[in-house]
């Protein structure tokens, strides 16, 4: 007797057909459960593996400009903030290549200060590669609160960044527009960035404000908000509280320009002892890395932050799931969707 096995489609139907030729019965149709049973049992009789991919390294940091050359036609850097380093994106291209990085979030640069027409070009070129932070506009006429959910809903902006230093002088990022515009980022389901270069405390208050008034709004602290290894008791109290965030659950922290919060030289392993704690309070799913590029480049080279991030986790005797949070699941869960196909 020969057997053939059809596959059949109809509707919602899908079987398999057992046809004796030998005979005139009808054919026998095997449910769709028999052929999945059937093919896992094939797997395991022939030794069959599904295929592995080693997890996507994502750099949670890092700014893009014009090069001279395209500030001089087209993206023209903003008065007094012309860059002193190369950050050009075929530069970043192939620093991320050397460094086996899959893709990047892109954080909007003072240079071209609220210009985001480069970064929103190498967005759309580099669709499968990068995600985009555009800055907030805090002007006192509200105009940054449009401008916010133009940058989202036509340029693609997954998150925005609060710089305080670009508030009006003597006001705070609670202020009228800063509420406005964090309950705005919430809406749209954009996480916002902090970025607290002349120190955490100073504006630690604030972002308790902000994510107690609006919890739904997702926070990211760049760059430990900058808490260097504490030397004093001022200086533990502060990182305390960096770590008494953790309490909020939208917060997330960037283990990130680890040049900028450590005191020592490559490879930052005093910074060992901060990674540990925060990952503790945290978790490794709230805790991302970035370089920081190119700022990292004259330090320890793009290639050089990621392995240093790397030997601090072994150090901090994290696991291997921790890391591969730290260095690509977390923020990818952030920004579900993207960095498919990089």
């Amino acid at each position: 007797m020969a057997v053939t096995l059809k596959p059949l489609t109809s509707g919602s139907i899908s079987a398999i057909i057992l046809c004796c030729h030998s005979c005139s019965r009808p054919p026998i149709l095997l449910p769709r459960k028999l052929q999945f049973r059937s093919s896992a049992i094939k797997m395991e009789t022939t030794g069959y593996e599904a295929p592995s991919f080693p997890p996507k390294i994502i750099d949670s940091h890092l700014h893009v400009w014009a090069s001279p050359e395209e500030a001089a036609h087209k993206y023209p850097y903003f008065p007094g903030q012309e860059p002193t380093l190369p950050g050009n994106v075929d530069f970043l291209l192939q620093c991320m290549e050397e460094a086996g990085i899959d893709g990047a979030l892109i954080v909007q640069p003072i240079n071209h200060k609220f210009d985001h027409s480069l970064v929103t070009s190498v967005l759309r070129k580099y669709p499968s590669k990068f995600v985009g932070c555009c800055l907030a506009n805090p002007s006192e006429d509200g105009s940054g609160i449009n401008q916010l959910e133009n940058l989202v809903l036509k340029d693609g902006y997954r998150a925005v960044r609060f710089n305080p230093y670009l508030w009006p002088s003597g006001q705070q990022m609670t202020n009228e527009i800063g509420k406005a515009m964090f309950s705005k980022a919430g809406e749209l389901g954009v996480p916002v960035g902090f970025m607290c270069m002349k120190g955490l405390d100073l504006h630690i208050s604030e972002i308790e404000e902000l994510c107690s008034d609006f919890p739904s709004t997702v926070v990211l602290l760049d760059h430990l908000g900058f808490c260097k290894p504490p030397l004093n008791d001022d200086e533990s109290k502060i990182f305390s509280r960096l770590l008494n965030l953790s309490r909020y659950p939208q917060v997330h922290v960037k283990f990130s320009a680890l040049f900028r919060v450590t005191r020592k030289s490559f490879p930052y392993e005093d910074t060992c002892h901060l990674l540990s704690q925060v990952v503790s309070s945290f978790g490794a799913n709230r805790v991302m890395w970035g370089s920081d590029f190119p700022y990292v480049v004259p330090e320890c080279g793009y290639k050089g932050a990621k392995e240093a991030v790397t030997l601090i986790a072994h150090q901090a005797s994290l696991s291997e799931a921790d890391l591969e949070w730290i260095m690509g699941k977390t923020v990818m869960q952030l920004f579900h969707g993207s960095w498919v196909s990089s």
